[in-house]
């Protein structure tokens, strides 16, 4: 099945709404399938950017409403949205009333508690074992409407309180967004964060078994209501592997790590290794809105890598030398790993703002089987943003820039942003519908061919060099790339 290309964006960011966004892929971005657009609920704009949700079932109305999602899958782009499982909001109209009236709150039940995972107590062992993303213990104590503090689960940050996914308070919570979210032209919902939901004493609570049942009965009460389920998990490859039986899609957070290493080493033969297991049922990034994962190719817990630490390593020296110690700094390392888990930088800052070693990068991403998906500041092949980064301290801001409606119309200009939208395109065509095959040509070379009745299409990808080319027959015409002005004219001219 060939689905297209994906964006990922935040509609402010991008577009400063619902519906300029809805005219971009109308326009200029047209050949995009569809888009997932990041946390748009109350508020968009709070101390995670929208991943602590206040009213996760409300579309803030400084960015439009649910008509405007319906109107965009009506308009045939596929939407995607996050369903956010593990946490909401402290500011939350349902935590604040739990607060105030405890055990006779009709939200009682909602929150995980400390008891509710240790109803006999924990001991320092249970307690500490705990996989967190932050540094510290993952509880918070909250003073309730009686005088006593109640010590709430916050596994990420102290204003984001986990909910209770076994509870039916919390089961029937995320039923009813997910059920506002089928009604509104979703069509996947982004299970964000689900590899935290389920604590279990005597592990760490991150992908156990008990983790990936729950993971199969999300999934089930989703394609209840026609939803396809898309996780997001940042772990071993082996978590991948075991979650993709289950769900429509995974993420191949895996292969970003992978070209970077391929492009610093002049070798490919960890990408060989890894497209001879890797899910075809994927969604294929090189960057996100949390930055350039690495964590998923690299060791974990004993078991080995696609990476071993040490080129896992060099790939954060080579990105941190090429931002100028940029993203070094802005790289955060949890308490429970040698190494940041992701690089805050954008793509193309990592890369030395090298066109044509970017064009080589998207373009081995959008021949591999699976879902492209371009975040949006890798389509407009942005820049670090270092006053922004400055003004909020938070690293991944880096790579969070805000486009004025100049600064977009400028970069849809750029040579290089036409030969990603040339890309875009050219995955629309059918043959990638067909079968797929990769070859190693050498050290560091790879050919990817896509076969469909009489069309065919080949990448030739040259790590070591750093050039490529594009070649083969789609509908009866000839194609030929080698460069990212070639790339451009397959997108048209600027403004098309």
């Amino acid at each position: 099945m060939n689905d297209g290309a994906q964006l990922i964006c935040y509609a402010d960011r991008l577009a400063g709404h619902l519906p300029g966004l809805a005219a971009l892929l109308d326009g200029p971005l047209g050949d995009f399938a569809g888009a997932h657009i990041l946390p748009f609920f109350v508020p968009f704009d709070g101390p995670d950017t929208g991943f602590d949700p206040i009213d996760h079932s409300a579309v803030d109305p400084r960015l439009g409403s649910w008509a405007d999602i319906r109107a965009l899958a009506d308009s045939g782009k596929a939407i995607t949205a996050d369903l956010i499982v593990n946490h909401m909001s402290a500011e939350s109209a349902e935590f604040r009333d739990w607060l105030a009236n405890g055990s006779a709150s009709r939200h009682d039940g909602l929150f995980l508690r400390f008891g509710d995972v240790f109803p006999s107590g924990g001991t320092e062992a249970e307690i500490t074992a705990f996989h967190r993303p932050r540094p510290g213990l993952p509880f918070t104590p909250y003073l309730g409407g009686d005088g006593r503090r109640r010590l709430v689960w916050t596994t990420f940050m102290p204003g984001q309180v986990d909910i209770n996914v076994r509870h039916p308070a919390g089961r029937a919570h995320l039923a009813a967004i997910a059920e506002v979210f089928a009604a509104s032209g979703v069509s996947t919902a982004r299970i964000d964060a689900v590899g935290y939901a389920v604590k279990t004493p005597g592990t760490d609570s991150f992908m156990t078994p008990q983790t990936l049942d729950y993971i199969g009965e999300l999934t089930s009460l989703c394609h209840s209501l026609g939803l396809r389920v898309l996780v997001e998990i940042h772990s071993h490859i082996s978590q991948q592997l075991a979650v993709a039986p289950l769900v429509d899609q995974v993420y191949d957070f895996a292969t970003p790590a992978l070209i970077l290493d391929a492009l610093g080493r002049g070798a490919v033969d960890r990408l060989v290794e890894w497209d001879a297991i890797r899910p075809r049922n994927t969604v294929t990034v090189l960057d996100t809105h949390d930055g350039i994962g690495v964590i998923d190719a690299g060791p974990a817990a004993g078991r080995p890598g696609l990476l071993d630490q040490d080129e896992m390593a060099a790939i954060f020296r080579a990105a941190d030398a090429a931002t100028r110690g940029d993203s070094g700094r802005a790289s955060v390392t949890p308490a429970w790993c040698d190494l940041p888990h992701q690089i805050n930088s954008t793509f193309f800052d990592v890369l030395g703002r090298e066109a044509e070693t970017y064009a080589l990068a998207r373009a081995f991403q959008f021949f591999l089987p699976g879902t492209p998906q371009v975040y949006y500041v890798g389509l407009l092949a942005g820049a670090n943003d270092v006053d922004l980064w400055r003004s909020t301290g938070e690293g991944r801001d880096l790579n969070r820039r805000r486009y004025s409606p100049e600064d977009l119309a400028a970069a849809l200009d750029r040579p290089v942003v036409r030969a990603i939208l040339g890309l875009v395109r050219l995955r629309r065509e059918p043959v990638f519908a067909g079968v797929y095959d990769l070859r190693q040509l050498g050290r560091g070379r790879l050919e990817l061919s896509w076969r469909r009745d009489a069309d065919q299409l080949t990448l030739t990808a040259d790590f070591a060099a750093r050039r490529w080319s594009i070649a083969g027959l789609v509908a009866g015409r000839r194609l030929a790339c080698a460069s990212v002005e070639d790339l451009a004219r397959l997108a048209g001219p600027a403004g098309s």
